[in-house]
């Protein structure tokens, strides 16, 4: 999980608090799309520390947190589907409308 914040220092903050509480954590410069100058790139601290506990820290570094995105499975293949090859034959005739549809009654 990564947390983003604008602040070096508040990054560098966030690294130590979780290195000493024994998670690993890693100081990286993040590249946000669109963005040109290499001064305006915000810092991410890459942890694997429980979400609440990064949380608990973006909220009192003013960072976010950017979750990584969960492994899809594919669907499952399956079977190509039996379909009728004739109209359902009529158990009850009896119970049929003739064309009009009005009930025949026996």
């Amino acid at each position: 999980m990564r947390a983003i914040f604008f602040d070096e220092d508040d990054a560098r903050a966030v690294e130590a608090r979780l290195l000493r509480d024994g998670y690993t954590a890693d100081l990286v410069r993040e590249r946000l799309s669109g963005e040109d100058d290499d001064e305006d790139h915000p810092w991410a601290v890459v942890s694997d520390a429980p979400e609440f506990v990064l949380d608990l820290l973006t909220d009192e570094f003013d960072g976010w947190l950017d979750p990584e995105e969960p492994d899809v499975a594919p669907p499952p293949v399956l079977p190509p589907l039996e379909l009728p090859r004739a109209p359902r034959r009529v158990k009850r005739p009896d119970l049929l409308g003739d064309e009009r549809g009005t009930r025949l009654d026996p």
